[in-house]
C-alpha cells in the first residue's frame, strides 16, 4: 500500500491552518459562472476515516455530466495530516483528495464536496481551499447547515431557500426530493450560486444526495477497508 504523505511544510496547529485559510481567502473567484450542467464531466470527491490506524482515504469519480454514468474513478490512501478541529476539516482531507484527483486519467471538469465552500465560518471551506490549490471550478453540497440558519424551503423539489450568516447569505438550502430534508449547497470557486444549484438539481435525479457524493462516498468507504486490511495484515 503506497500512503499519502503530509506535505512539507503543511499547518500543524489550529493557528498556522487558520494564517492559511486568511492568506488563500482572497484569491477564491465569485465571478465566474462556471461549467453547464448537463455537459461535460462533472467529479464527485469525499474521504473516509479510520483514526484508529491513520488512515484516510478518499475517492475522486468523474460521470459524464448527461448521463451520469461513471467515465473514471480514483482512490488514494494516506496519513491523517490534522488533527479533528470543526471549521479545519481540509487541512485533514485534502492532501489525499488532491492525490486522488491527480490519479485520474482524465480532466475533472466541475468538482462537487460532500462539504462547504462559503457557507464555512472562515467563508472558506474545504470547496473554497480544494479549488484554490487546484484552479478547478468547485461547489459545495453538504447534508446539514452548519452553524448557519435558513427558512425551510418549499416542499417541492427545487425550492430553496437562503443559507444566511446573520444578514449575509452565504449559500442555499435546497430541495432536491419533493418533501425531503434539503441539502446545503455553496459556492466553491469559479462557479456561481445559481450555476451551483443548477448543477446539484442535475445530478440528484432520485435521491437527496448528488449522484456524485454517493458514488465517491462508497468508492472511498471500500477503499478504506482495503487499506486497514493491508495494515493490518488481516
Amino acid at each position: 500500500m503506497t500512503t499519502v504523505g503530509v506535505p512539507a511544510g503543511w499547518p500543524a496547529t489550529e493557528e498556522e491552518a487558520r494564517a492559511v485559510q486568511d492568506e488563500l481567502r482572497g484569491r477564491v473567484v465569485l465571478d465566474e459562472h462556471g461549467p453547464e450542467p448537463g455537459a461535460g464531466r462533472v467529479t464527485g470527491v469525499d474521504v473516509a476515516y479510520d483514526d484508529d490506524l491513520d488512515l484516510v482515504a478518499a475517492a475522486a469519480v468523474v460521470l459524464d455530466a448527461a448521463t451520469l454514468d461513471v467515465v473514471a474513478e480514483a482512490t488514494a490512501v494516506g496519513r491523517v495530516s490534522f488533527p479533528y478541529v470543526p471549521g479545519l476539516l481540509a487541512f485533514r482531507e485534502i492532501p489525499t483528495v488532491r492525490a486522488a484527483l491527480e490519479r485520474l486519467p482524465c480532466p475533472p471538469g466541475l468538482v462537487v464536496c460532500d462539504g462547504y465552500g462559503l457557507a464555512h465560518p472562515r467563508r472558506f471551506g474545504l470547496a473554497s481551499h480544494l479549488g484554490v490549490l487546484t484552479g478547478l471550478p468547485v461547489i459545495g453540497v453538504a447534508k446539514n447547515p452548519f452553524t448557519f440558519t435558513y427558512d425551510d424551503p418549499g416542499a417541492e423539489r427545487g425550492a430553496s431557500a437562503a443559507l444566511l450568516a446573520g444578514a449575509e447569505e452565504v449559500g442555499r438550502a435546497l430541495r432536491t426530493r419533493d418533501g425531503v430534508k434539503p441539502v446545503f449547497v455553496s459556492v466553491g470557486h469559479r462557479v456561481s450560486l445559481g450555476n451551483a444549484l443548477a448543477h446539484t438539481l442535475a445530478l440528484t435525479p432520485s435521491y437527496r444526495l448528488p449522484e456524485t457524493t454517493r458514488r465517491a462516498d462508497a468508492l472511498c468507504r471500500r477503499a478504506l477497508r482495503a487499506a486497514a486490511r493491508e495494515s493490518t495484515g488481516s
